[in-house]
């Protein structure tokens, strides 16, 4: 979050964070990290469990008892909550440049790649360029179509080959469906039909969860790069005839670093007291 601070503070947003731990032990942190926003302490989780979001998951005799479910609210300056995100996982998070990307409609600037075709304009991004096991991050598909082409949309009938975006399914991570943007419709006089379609310009949003460091290592290349490969499939017409079907492969290249498990000296851990 501390990356991408900035992003926020441009969008008119200011962070701040809550989690269970006291005072001392977010001021270490912070010093220890470099954060520069609000650490906001809730050790008896009054705020957590206020909104409902106390890990049920943790026993309460465990040290670790009060800690709230990972996640992120959006909220206005009239304090309205605009979007959220939630993970069931405790170990898995949505990254800062995900929500920017989601929520914000940020353009995508890791990964980024420009391809050409006959047909068409593909640049595909992701929301991070550094990633950390657990993290769900944005993959991003924007399609320039050259003058006078479409593209038929999910959905379409008649034997029609619509835009079919693909990520290879790799043990390690976990694929979301991608998130196309609504169609609008032509009419074919040739044949007397009207058919969803995409003209001009559109964009294609996926989501993907990485595994923990363990599910992550077999897939590093000799780079130490994470590489996530896929495809984007087609079939572009114009106003008098349809072309043969494309598919262009893609690759989105993350550096991973791995989580950090610096804990606090001692005399600030729960259960311990200083002397």
């Amino acid at each position: 979050m501390e990356r991408r601070r900035r992003d926020f503070e441009r969008q008119g947003f200011q962070v701040a964070a809550l989690s269970f731990d006291t005072v001392k032990t977010l001021r270490h942190f912070s010093e220890r990290v470099g954060i520069h926003y609000p650490l906001l302490a809730d050790p008896e989780s009054k705020v957590i469990r206020a909104f409902g979001l106390l890990n049920e998951t943790v026993p309460a005799d465990h040290p670790f008892h009060g800690i709230p479910n990972p996640g992120a609210y959006l909220i206005d300056e009239k304090g309205v909550v605009q979007q959220k995100f939630f993970e069931e996982q405790y170990s898995d998070r949505f990254t800062a440049g995900h929500m920017l990307v989601r929520a914000l409609g940020r353009d995508a600037d890791g990964s980024r790649v420009e391809q050409e075709t006959d047909h068409l304009y593909l640049t595909t991004s992701s929301s991070d360029q550094m990633v950390r096991p657990g993290n769900r991050v944005a993959l991003v598909a924007e399609v320039d179509l050259k003058p006078e082409m479409h593209v038929y949309a999910p959905g379409v009938e008649g034997g029609y080959i619509p835009v079919e975006w693909e990520i290879e399914a790799v043990k390690g991570l976990v694929n979301c469906s991608a998130l196309y943007p609504e169609a609008e419709t032509l009419y074919l006089p040739a044949i007397d039909e009207t058919v969803p379609v995409y003209q001009g310009s559109f964009r294609i949003v996926a989501d993907l969860t990485l595994g923990m460091q363990e599910d992550l290592e077999p897939l590093l290349n000799s780079d130490g790069d994470l590489v996530v490969n896929g495809s984007f499939r087609y079939q572009a017409c114009d106003d008098k005839m349809c072309y043969l079907p494309s598919t262009v492969p893609l690759a989105w290249r993350f550096k991973v670093e791995p989580l950090d498990r610096t804990r606090v000296p001692e005399d600030l851990r729960r259960g311990k007291r200083a002397r």
